[in-house]
């Protein structure tokens, strides 16, 4: 059976106290709409649509960037989940699948969690997921009989004795897609906020002696984030799952409170991480690195038995192949470093390709902007660059070539050359006491005169 995803992203989030659409707000690097739509992924949909309102340009630039195959409609008016959803109609046109409604501003529920409701879908027309909660508050509550979903009733509506039941309603739904679209039409709005409850669709399934049932998760899966607070809790939520996923498959993290991982960070068994290392998205950490204290890296690819720290930030378009070795105070941005180059301390390298066992010196700099333009700098294999180099781009050292120490390089290096660039070094016999008198005197005539 082919599946539909319809992930409700309308909403403005008044207390979020913000600008920015409450979905694009980020968990771990990433959107809360994107984590929602990679939860949703685990059900291999074939159609996916995004109902915006709210901000809704930013919300498609966010979700075309995830996918290009997502379908973004406008909710123009926020007037109930129900009406929401309706939006999706002319999108699905067609669709002969099960359609399941996401939300998204909730961005951790589990594969197993969507891949029970869908397997319920089976046995029921229409399926809701529900968690049973620690304080029920203001959410809506399932009334069941048995494993039968009877009802949903909204906090707002509910009795007393209803509002005494602890199985709560998360808002996510499965059902047949034209069932869905069906029941929608059926729903009024007269109800305590005069909105169209989606929840609504239950009772009305019911009354066609259509089926209804329930799939419970954990509460934590249901978290929904509406202010700032809850997204600080729900990016501790992700901090601590990631960090135990990463002990459990054999990463060893000195502080794991302090690490910081983004949604898609991946790291090989047996890579040590020290304290204090944050990872923006697009990281790949293959097995047996080590990532030194107060390092930041973000869209690169470390191999094998690399070292890179303490304090190194790695930019996008980096790749460091085996055993590479980047030290302390050093950025590297789009270059590939091959196995066994070295860059230990203090340079940046940017737009560049290292050789295999090349050697940057510290306080090496590629010259890479001239302003407009980026350009490359290659450096060939076992070259030795010597310290406090500047490498104006575009330029190439050759392999096993040296550059001595304070040169600014313009021209290629041919393998195997020296290359000097500087001023020749001049002596001037007794000129820096000359120089010393001079300045202490007038240090000790401006004292004095301030004295007086």
């Amino acid at each position: 059976m082919e599946t539909a995803l319809i992930v409700l992203a309308a909403g403005q989030g008044t207390r979020m106290n913000s600008d920015l659409p409450k979905v694009l707000h980020p968990i771990a690097g990433a959107p809360l709409l994107v984590h929602a739509l990679d939860a949703g992924a685990v059900l291999d949909p074939t159609r996916t649509v995004v109902v915006a309102g709210h901000g809704a340009d930013a919300v498609t630039r966010a979700a075309q960037d995830h996918d290009a195959e997502i379908t973004v409609v406008r909710q123009d008016e926020q007037l109930g989940t129900a009406h929401a959803v309706a939006q999706a109609r002319d999108a699905l046109a067609g669709f002969t699948g099960d359609a399941i409604v996401l939300y998204g501003d909730t961005p951790f529920i589990s594969a197993d969690t969507l891949t029970a409701l869908a397997e319920a879908r089976r046995s029921h027309d229409v399926v809701v997921l529900g968690f049973q909660a620690a304080d029920p508050g203001r959410y809506g509550r399932l009334v069941t009989a048995g494993d039968t979903l009877e009802r949903i009733v909204e906090f707002k509506d509910a009795t007393e004795d209803e509002r005494a039941i602890t199985l709560c309603n998360s808002g996510v739904v499965a059902a047949d897609c034209a069932t869905l679209f069906s029941l929608i039409d059926a729903v009024g709005n007269d109800n305590a906020s005069g909105e169209y409850y989606l929840t609504d669709i239950v009772g009305l399934a019911r009354d066609r002696g259509l089926t209804a049932g329930f799939v419970t998760c954990p509460e934590a899966e249901t978290l929904g984030i509406n202010t700032r607070a809850e997204l600080a809790a729900a990016e501790a939520a992700f901090q601590a799952r990631a960090r135990a996923e990463a002990l459990e498959n054999g990463v060893t993290l000195a502080a794991p409170d302090t690490v910081h991982f983004a949604h898609d960070t991946v790291v090989g068994r047996d890579t040590v991480i020290e304290p204090n290392v944050v990872f923006g998205p697009g990281v790949t950490v293959e097995s047996g690195a080590h990532i030194r204290a107060f390092s930041h890296l973000e869209g690169c690819h470390v191999s094998r038995g690399a070292i890179v720290g303490p304090y190194a930030r790695l930019r996008p378009g980096v790749e460091l192949a085996e055993d590479v070795r980047i030290g302390n105070f050093v950025e590297i941005k789009n270059a590939t470093l091959d196995a066994g180059a070295k860059v230990n301390h203090l340079s940046y390298i940017g737009d560049a390709t290292v050789g295999e066992a090349a050697n940057i010196g510290a306080g090496t700099v590629t010259c890479n902007y001239d302003g407009v333009f980026k350009h490359r700098t290659e450096i060939g294999a076992r070259a030795f660059i010597g310290s406090d180099t500047m490498l104006v781009a575009p330029v190439k050292i050759g392999a096993e070539a040296m550059t001595a120490s304070g040169s600014v390089i313009t021209m290629d290096v041919p393998d195997g050359a020296l290359a000097v660039g500087r001023a020749r070094q001049e002596v001037k016999p007794g000129l820096a006491r000359r120089l010393f008198d001079k300045l202490r005197a007038q240090k000790a005539k401006q004292q004095q005169k301030a004295a007086e």
